[in-house]
């Protein structure tokens, strides 16, 4: 089966140059990508004076803009894989058409999104445990980025569609372009113009502006194997019925992180104060940036697992995987290694204050203690959204984070002495219980998967007699 009109040749060569050529582009996208809000956070904990605050104020409104992310996932990271699957089928119509029905759906999500943080983000920022030294920062940065949710929408689910043709440098560009915009305006906006966070956040919705514009003048045009038709820009269910079953896993995976955020921050709040509130800021942007190389392999390995998967060919699914999970573990393992023999490394990029530094340094020790596991579950999990298992992976992204993680928070803190510690520590007893459960899910659904794809050709031989 020919897939020679779309980004890379899915379905032939080596498998570990295939996943290398598509991984790197996309882990210099999601580093890329994470910038936003790294060089934000950045610039606004060296604001003269109330640089502390003000990054308190910014990490409570993590949260929403986790949500907002979620959203997008909901439809994209379902979608994408779906319409892989129809393009190993060499069914391109049918991908045009999840194209399509995801489009119209982004566009109607940020519309309804947009006016829900601007009716509520007071009330919301103070229950996600920002205090009256916090409150008026955070909403400075809100009400702005919410203005742009439409861009936020669009590039990161559209983007995804990019990404499974395998036009993977195309789709590092898209965030590039975006994040160098970010890098040049957040300076002029935070400083030269003395805006600070609001400076921050105008940045931030301008530079997704230009992501967008780049993204959507990609799928509309000649270069674009699956192509974004006005013909297509409705919903249907049966077209995204699936999709958004398949996504429910990936949203729940980023939606939970705002619920999580939420349970972290007034738990530290109640334990520790604003200073255990600005650690879990610094730790929560050190735990998006370093999640982002296995993010990178995942969205690198989808197109291939998917397109395979779809044309039936499970030695290339399985052998993807593979090389998948041996480059997550390598990965784990070193950043395990830089959080607990280096943590200033990541910390001293957010903060100056001594007190917060030192804080930070022994609450990173606790927090990241079970990292290194974490390459074995973003593989596992990724691979049951490429080959459309919606049921499983709906599953984990539940145990992980609803199960287990959020009851931790509060539970552990009411045997161990030291509470706010005991709070840190609910993250490597999850991730240690999840990945131990995961493994064992995966073993065994692949097994299943084997013999029914192995039976599959000998009862159509049968039929055939």
């Amino acid at each position: 089966m020919s897939n020679t009109r779309y980004g890379a040749d899915l379905g032939n060569g080596s498998v570990g140059k295939l996943l290398m050529r598509l991984a790197l582009p996309a882990i210099a996208a999601q580093i890329i990508n994470v910038l936003y809000n790294m060089v934000d956070r950045a610039y606004i904990g060296h604001i003269q004076g109330v640089g502390t605050q003000a990054l308190t104020g910014v990490g409570v409104t993590m949260p929403v803009i986790i949500a907002i992310s979620a959203f997008a996932a909901l439809v994209a990271m379902g979608s994408a894989p779906r319409a892989g699957i129809m393009m190993g089928r060499d069914d391109r119509q049918e991908a045009e058409r999840i194209m399509g029905g995801s489009f119209f759906a982004l566009v109607v999500a940020a519309l309804a999104l947009t006016a829900v943080v601007l009716l509520f983000g007071r009330p919301v920022l103070m229950l996600f445990g920002a205090s009256e030294n916090t409150i008026g920062y955070a909403m400075d940065y809100l009400n702005i980025y919410a203005c742009g949710t439409l861009f936020v929408q669009l590039t990161l689910g559209m983007n995804a569609f990019i990404s499974t043709q395998g036009y993977a440098k195309t789709s590092m560009l898209s965030v590039a372009i975006g994040a160098v915009c970010n890098i040049v305006l957040d300076p002029i906006f935070i400083f030269a113009l003395d805006m600070g966070v609001r400076g921050a956040a105008l940045a931030t919705i301008l530079s997704q502006a230009v992501s967008c514009l780049w993204v959507l003048r990609f799928l509309t045009g000649k270069k674009s194997a699956l192509r974004l038709r006005r013909e297509n820009i409705r919903f249907s269910w049966r077209v995204m019925g699936p999709c958004l079953a398949l996504g429910v896993a990936p949203f729940i995976m980023q939606f939970t992180e705002a619920v999580i955020s939420v349970c972290f921050n007034a738990s530290l709040l109640r334990y520790g104060g604003d200073l255990a509130v600005g650690a879990m800021t610094i730790l929560g942007s050190v735990m998006q940036f370093s999640m982002l190389p296995l993010q990178g392999l995942t969205q690198g390995a989808q197109p291939i697992i998917s397109f395979n998967f779809g044309a039936g060919n499970l030695k290339r699914v399985t052998d993807t995987f593979r090389v998948l999970l041996f480059a997550c573990i390598g990965y784990a393992t070193a950043l395990w290694a830089v959080c607990m023999f280096a943590p200033k490394v990541f910390i001293l990029i957010f903060a100056a204050d001594p007190a917060l530094v030192d804080f930070t340094m022994r609450a990173m020790r606790v927090y990241m203690a079970a990292s290194l596991l974490f390459g074995i579950q973003i593989a596992c999990q990724q691979t049951f959204i490429a080959i459309g298992n919606a049921r499983v992976s709906m599953f984990l992204a539940l145990l992980r984070k609803v199960l287990l993680l959020i009851p931790l928070i509060y539970l552990l803190p009411a045997i161990l002495p030291d509470q706010t510690i005991a709070v840190f520590l609910a993250e490597p007893v999850a991730d240690t219980l999840a990945v131990l459960t995961t493994s064992i899910l995966f073993y065994r659904s692949m097994r299943k998967l084997k013999r029914t794809m192995a039976a599959a050709p000998a009862q159509a031989a049968d039929g055939g007699r």
